[in-house]
């Protein structure tokens, strides 16, 4: 059975930074890959990051390219999310979520297999 559950969410203001992070059991977070959506109130889920089990790529949206970095630990089978500079628009329930094999599509919610929860990431002052 497969677990994901995040952690690190919480209130920030603008500019600030926090780290997300995702334990998973159950699958392997370094041969497939991992991403990370978030949901804003009244808006659909939508794809904010994912590494591959390939040479660890990265991948971003448009939306936190160069604010937010995506990165596992393999012994500790987890992923993280570091979030910096963050904007009121960055408020969001942050989701992590996992493939249940290696696909070549990581921006499809549909694609992902497991969830988690979710952590609240609110930026305010």
């Amino acid at each position: 059975q497969v677990h994901l559950v995040e952690s690190g969410g919480g209130l920030v203001r603008p500019g600030g930074s926090l780290r997300l992070s995702c334990a998973v059991s159950g699958v392997t977070v370094s041969n497939r890959f991992m991403g990370w959506f978030r949901q804003a109130p009244g808006k659909e889920r939508e794809f904010a990051a994912a590494i591959s089990w390939i040479a660890s790529r990265r991948y971003y949206a448009d939306s936190v390219k160069g604010r937010f970095t995506i990165s596992r630990d393999n012994v500790k089978n987890t992923v993280f999310l570091q979030m910096d500079s963050l904007k009121p628009e960055h408020t969001a329930v942050y989701y992590c979520a996992a493939q249940s094999d290696r696909r070549s599509d990581y921006i499809q919610a549909t694609t992902y297999a497991s969830w988690g929860q979710g952590t609240q990431v609110t930026v305010s002052s």
